[in-house]
């Protein structure tokens, strides 16, 4: 299977091996070395670990192999294993700042912060970013709250950091009692509003708790959250609501503190790259957080994005069920079997999420997804009917549930059903484009509501002009109506759009065989034949418009021949 991160890992194992080959060559380890090299090809961390290790046996100072050694297990989240091999490179002399993110983070989780700064400030880094605020959250572990509050204040007056470091710095008082503080920082009071992440609320609720503001605990998440649907959240609402106070936990000690500074880093990445350092940051984070349910989802996505299917699907599973995120990462690990091809499996997950949570529409419209993507249509159709049934009132979002049941009783030729939803899912969300689309483009097939089905396609290219399949819906509507010519244009510019895609390519060479030029029709029909309909009828109709043409095969169907013109009746 295709790994699409694959490419970025193999750039970060090769900056030691071009130099690791002639000692491999040499002590005749080429096996190890070579397996660990496409093990490492396809982003495999376990395997490439195993392999590169018993490459070291072999040549235990090879700075190549250690490296790649350390990066392995850092990925399949074994830091631990990385550490005698990061040390190792130390002795060296060799730079490397996989090893410096391993060791530093190994000194966090004993405590060790004056060994940490003497390690950073002889050259040991992390990053950047990560420098400043280990640096600051070690001198809270060593006792010194003012020089690391100023600490603090050098990353949030740095170019670009200013939210790391006054969220830091609000999480780093709370965490020695300065609630008055911490809240002075995260109201924006004391430098100015920062931007409200999940984890930042929920410290900023604590904190008001412990200031006896519950009332402006609720508001703040009712303001940031709304009526969202997530356990924590929830539970969270309601022991304010209930007048308890709650206990500061977001950070809970300096080495919790140095696991907050990598998931903060690491979140900050993976919307942008989940590559090799946005994964080293996460199990980091892992690392001194190992029970940390954020934590582990971050590192669980991150392996996801990058086609580590079992490592993804291992993480998932150390969320325990009496966690309020259990729910969130079920999901995530029927995500992940169904990438790995394991359907099945997923689907069996999402069941049983079903049946312990049948009050949860997520769950249900996840269930029916999978079933809809296995083109199980009336089971997917049933599980969208249970998602639908958990609404207690009428709601905008709701009108995606309503357009993928009626895809579902589309394709199950439930045609009445299918037309009711994709009309409320506009009664919903007016004018959006894909039910526009979906809804008119079945009005044509079902050769009825031409005018009513142009409509809906013209106002769907009004609003996304560059979607190959919108504007190839507009030419066929237009092709239906028997506006050739300017169907004809509407579907060369679909195939700019979408030129490998077989349904649109057949249409176009209908549109030229309907203008009487047949020699593109039937190159446009070899093309669509080579891109693999998604049909063998597809493919068979195709052939038979080749082997004696368009007009003929209308004939053969009892279609209306070519020359009619359609009014919509």
């Amino acid at each position: 299977m295709t790994q699409p991160r694959a490419m970025t890992f193999v750039l970060a194992f090769g900056l030691g091996l071009a130099a690791a080959l002639p000692a491999i060559a040499r002590d005749g380890i080429a096996g190890p070395y070579l397996a660990g090299r496409l093990a490492s090809r396809n982003s495999d961390y376990g395997a490439a670990a195993d392999f590169f290790t018993r490459a070291l046996i072999s040549d235990p100072a090879n700075p190549g192999l250690l490296e790649n050694a350390v990066i392995s297990h850092i990925g399949r989240g074994a830091v631990d294993k990385a550490l005698p091999s990061a040390h190792a490179l130390e002795t060296l002399n060799e730079k490397s700042q996989f090893a410096d993110l391993a060791i530093l983070a190994d000194l966090a989780k004993s405590g060790e912060f004056e060994a940490a700064i003497a390690e950073m400030d002889k050259g040991r880094s992390a990053g950047q970013l990560v420098d400043g605020l280990y640096r600051a959250w070690a001198l809270v572990g060593m006792g010194r709250m003012s020089e690391a509050t100023g600490a603090f204040d050098e990353v949030a007056e740095a170019s670009g950091t200013r939210v790391f470091g006054l969220y830091h710095k609000a999480l780093a008082l709370a965490s020695v009692g300065d609630f008055e503080g911490a809240d002075r920082i995260f109201s924006g009071e004391e430098s100015g509003p920062i931007r409200a992440t999940r984890r930042g609320v929920i410290a900023h609720a604590q904190v008001l708790s412990q200031l006896e503001r519950n009332a402006a605990g609720i508001e703040l998440i009712d303001a940031t959250f709304g009526d969202i649907d997530e356990p924590e959240i929830t539970a969270l609402r309601e022991s304010l609501a209930a007048g308890e106070t709650l206990a500061f936990t977001v950070v809970q000690n300096p080495s919790d503190g140095v696991a907050e500074v990598f998931y903060t880093v690491a979140s900050a990445l993976s919307t942008e790259t989940n590559d090799h350092f946005t994964l080293a940051y996460a199990r980091m984070a892992e690392y001194l957080a190992p029970t940390d349910a954020d934590v582990i989802l971050l590192s669980a996505t991150i392996l996801e994005a990058q086609g580590q299917y079992d490592l993804a699907t291992e993480a998932f599973n150390r969320i325990p069920p009496e966690d309020p995120a259990f729910t969130a990462a079920e999901l995530g690990r029927a995500e992940a079997l169904v990438a790995d091809e394991k359907v099945d499996a997923a689907i069996e997950v999402l069941k049983q999420l079903a049946k312990t949570h049948p009050d949860r529409a997520d769950i249900w419209s996840a269930l029916g997804d999978t079933y809809r993507r296995q083109e199980r249509y009336g089971e997917a159709a049933k599980a969208y009917d249970s998602a639908i049934a958990t609404f207690a009132e009428e709601e905008p979002g709701q009108w995606v549930l309503y357009y993928t049941r009626g895809i579902a009783n589309e394709r199950e030729k439930n045609w009445d059903r299918a037309e009711a939803d994709f009309r409320k899912a506009l009664e919903l969300r007016p004018d959006h484009p894909s039910v526009l689309n979906y809804l008119g483009y079945s009005y044509l097939e079902r050769q009825e509501n031409y005018d009513e089905a142009l409509s809906m396609i013209e106002r769907a290219v009004a609003e996304r002009p560059e979607d190959g399949a919108i504007v190839d819906s507009l030419g066929w509507a237009l092709y239906r109506l028997g506006r050739y010519e300017e169907a004809v244009t509407q579907m060369e510019q679909a195939v700019e759009l979408m030129p490998v895609d077989p349904v649109i390519n057949d249409h176009l060479g209908d549109v030229y065989w309907a203008v009487d030029r047949k020699r593109e029709a039937e190159f446009q029909w070899k093309r669509a034949l080579s891109f693999e309909p998604g049909t063998e009828e597809e493919a068979a109709r195709i052939r038979r418009k080749l082997a004696v043409g368009l007009d003929a095969v209308l004939k053969e169907e009892g279609a209306e021949p070519l020359a009619v013109t359609k009014n919509g009746n």
